[in-house]
Order: structure tokens, then C-alpha cells, then sequence
């Protein structure tokens, strides 16, 4: 039951954000839904894999490039969910920041 309500609220912040952040756009509360899920996927599978790939590059850049990686995954997100768009490098940055930030915060109550 946690998992579902942890999704649901996830879901209503990614609904939110493109109000306030130009160059993300979500049609509706199910492309909300299917974002949340598959970000939360992409974090938990893909992540880790290019982090480990990367390390070299990452250690060099003194972990900049880390934020590559996360705007890249954004834009793997929106490749796959229909009604999902992303437009520039700032505003995916910003989106994946609130998206993990959000799912950090609602993961300490919903335990």
C-alpha cells in the first residue's frame, strides 16, 4: 500500500512542476504516473550501471559529470513515455533534483 501511495504522491509533484519550470511538459495525471514509475525504474537500474561506467569521467570531473547522467536519464524517460517532454539542460537538471528530492522527503513518511 505504501508503494502505491508513495507513486501517487510522486506523481502529483512531477504533475506540478512543469507549472513552474519551463521546458518540461506532462499532458495529464497518468503521463504523471507512468513518469514517476519509470524514473523511479531508470534510478534504481540504470543509475547505477552508468555510474559504474563512468566512474573515470566522473572522478576527473570532479563528479559534474554526474549531472550529465542525470539529465541523460530524464531524457531517456521521455523518450519512452508518450505526453512527456524535455526542452534544454537546466530544466531537466532541475526537474531530476525535485523529482529525487520529493521522492527522498515522501519516502521518510511513507515507510
Amino acid at each position: 500500500m505504501g508503494f502505491i501511495v508513495r507513486y501517487i504522491i510522486i506523481a502529483c509533484v512531477v504533475l506540478v512542476i512543469p507549472r513552474y519550470l519551463k521546458g518540461i511538459t506532462v499532458d495529464g495525471f497518468t503521463t504523471a504516473l507512468l513518469v514517476a514509475l519509470a524514473m523511479g525504474f531508470v534510478n534504481s537500474f540504470v543509475k547505477p550501471v552508468l555510474k559504474i561506467i563512468s566512474f573515470p569521467i566522473t572522478f576527473m570531473t570532479l563528479g559534474l559529470f554526474s549531472l550529465v547522467i542525470s539529465v541523460g536519464l530524464v531524457y531517456l524517460v521521455a523518450a519512452y513515455v508518450p505526453g512527456f517532454a524535455v526542452t534544454g539542460f537546466i530544466a531537466p537538471l532541475i526537474f531530476s533534483f525535485l523529482v529525487s528530492l520529493s521522492t527522498s522527503f515522501v519516502g521518510l513518511f511513507t515507510r
